[in-house]
């Protein structure tokens, strides 16, 4: 547990200066056993990626994971993050500066690329400065500019070696330093760099023995310089108020460690040696197996099995980094991500989201410009195919929202429209739900056209009543057969008999009946004609007895006229 019998504090501040985005990104991370402190500037002008927060997390990661004083394992970290970065520039170059510093509290390890630099003060000087990998740095060695001036040489940001540079590069690594109590370790940009220099440095660190007021001071000192321009700044301060003191052993002690460990040391070798030969038996099989996974996935892509081609692919990535072939690994992280771009793209199309088919489809083409397994032609013909189905989604999209308007001729006609795409572009299902979206449109307009059809039936039977009532059984008839020719057309047969009938009394009215004579009794004559003659009795009754004769319904001046009779 050496950090808790040891004592570092930290301070950092890291600004934007006059600009508006922060391209600086500062992070540090204190183990039980060991310590780590980054600082990176992002040299690119890429506004979508924030570099120097992916080559931190990157490195962090890599260290958190498995926490190292190694100055081969901490470079391949650091040549880790740089590959990173050159696979992710594919759009934009990406590049990056870095310092970083290791500790095991005792000694520490610091790496460098690009010009962030680290300073290391002690005892009231400075003790050590990392070097930039710029133009200016390989001047100031040859002897062409003074080592003053190199901090504001118009080659000071001319940099032969950086993160996410085209071709490879070798960091600094600084061998182990033993730390020493009061040290100071202040990790810093060229925003900072280029506005405090070392003797404002050293003043600082005079006035203010805290880290925050430490990096609070030399803020204050870049900042009064009141530059029109103040590019990005970070300024991170380690003060070692107390290493983690190793115990020293004795020389009695040392000999019989040695002599204790010489024996399991020598097992160790032997066993070493032979299990370094089965590993390497293991690394060429890892090998072959990577070449063979590879070449497998290249046929799977020419066959346009890009399924398989992915798995094939993982299983040759594998292979690379069981080996550690950077190379590799990172040529079949490409093909392995567009292989799986396009089964994405397959997955996107059978999930009915072609639009988003259609972007991976194109990224992947985009992607696999390059590498010769895989046909243009048919990445092109799943685009079309993709398109024309997005094209009919959205056609069907369109007649939804118009038949969700009531607007059915309007959606009939664009659900037509889509049928007869979806069928040309073999759309998934045959078209089978805009067909069953067509008929029940059609459904609504029937279903309307009925009930405008009843109404106006129901209006054309309301104007035939009126008629009839007024007596005009002419118009009254016309009126009723029309609207019994609307309810027969919706087949409310209920209503079409309705009109029948009343078809039928307007015939009554316009064709009356013709009352037939009725038969004379010669008895039941001689007894009329006897009531008739009681002319004086009840002369009135003679009239009554006659009510019965076509004459009395159609003509009531008869019936007056025999009244009159009866009373004569």
């Amino acid at each position: 547990m050496r950090k808790e019998n040891s004592e570092l504090k930290t301070a950092f501040v890291s600004e934007a200066g006059t600009f508006l985005h922060n391209r600086d990104y500062f992070a540090f991370v204190e183990l039980d056993d060991m310590a780590c402190w980054i600082a990176v500037d992002g040299i690119d002008a890429d506004n979508e990626t924030n570099t120097a927060e992916m080559v931190v997390r990157i490195l962090m990661e890599s260290f958190t994971e498995k926490p190292t004083m190694s100055r081969k394992q901490l470079k391949e970290y650091v040549l880790e993050a740089h590959d990173w970065l050159r696979y992710e520039s594919r759009r934009v170059r990406l590049k990056a500066s870095l310092v970083m510093v290791v500790t095991d509290y005792t000694r520490m390890v610091w790496l460098t690329a690009g010009n962030a630099r680290l300073y290391h003060f002690r005892g009231g000087r400075l003790l050590e400065k990392s070097k930039d990998h710029s133009l200016a740095q390989r001047l100031t060695e040859d002897g062409s500019i003074a080592i003053h001036t190199a901090d504001e040489h118009e080659e000071r940001h001319n940099l032969l070696q950086y993160m996410g540079a085209p071709s490879e590069i070798s960091p600094t690594v600084s061998k182990r330093k033993q730390l020493a109590e009061g040290d100071v370790l202040l990790l810093c940009t060229h925003g900072l760099w280029e506005l405090v220099d070392e003797t404002e440095m050293l003043d600082s660190l005079h006035e203010e023995k805290d880290a925050g007021a430490f990096v609070d001071r030399l803020e204050d000192v870049a900042l009064s310089k009141q530059r029109p321009v103040v590019p990005n700044y970070t300024a991170a301060a380690v003060i070692v108020n107390k290493p983690f003191q190793e115990e020293k052993k004795s020389k009695k002690q040392l000999v019989k460690w040695i002599i204790v460990t010489m024996i399991p040391l020598i097992i160790s070798v032997s066993l070493l040696l032979y299990f370094k030969g089965r590993a390497a038996a293991r690394t060429a099989e890892t090998v072959q197996l990577m070449m063979q996974s590879g070449q497998e996935g290249d046929a799977f892509a020419e066959d346009e099995n890009y399924a398989e081609a992915l798995k094939s692919y993982s299983e040759a990535r594998a292979a690379a980094n069981k080996v550690k072939d950077r190379a590799h690994g990172l040529l079949y992280s490409k093909k392995l991500k567009i292989a799986q771009t396009i089964v994405q793209a397959d997955g996107y199309v059978k999930d009915g989201n072609y639009a988003k088919a259609v972007e991976q489809y194109k990224k992947a083409k985009s992607d696999a410009a390059s590498d010769g397994h895989y046909d243009p032609a048919e990445l092109d013909k799943r685009i079309a195919s993709a398109e024309a189905f997005a094209n009919v989604q959205a056609m069907v999209k369109q007649a939804d929202l118009l038949a969700e308007s009531q607007q059915y001729k309007e959606a009939i006609a664009l659900y037509l429209k889509a049928r007869k795409a979806a069928t040309e572009a073999s759309y998934p299902g045959g078209g089978k739900d805009i067909t069953e979206k067509l008929e029940d449109a059609n459904a609504k307009v029937a279903a309307i056209d009925k009930d405008k059809k009843k109404l106006l039936g129901e209006l054309k039977e309301q104007k035939a009543d009126r008629y009839f009532a007024q007596g005009d059984y002419e118009a009254a008839g016309d009126k009723y057969a029309e609207a019994q020719e609307m309810f027969q057309e919706i087949d409310m047969l209920d209503k079409v008999l309705a009109m029948e009938r009343k078809i039928a009394k307007v015939d009554e009215k316009l064709h009356p009946p013709v009352p037939s004579t009725p038969a004379v009794d010669p008895a039941g004559a001689g007894a009329g004609t006897g009531g008739g003659g009681e002319a004086g009795a009840n002369g009135g009754d003679g009239g009554l007895v006659g009510t019965d004769t076509p004459d009395s319904v159609d003509d009531p001046a008869g019936a007056s006229e025999n009244g009159a009779d009866g009373k004569a």
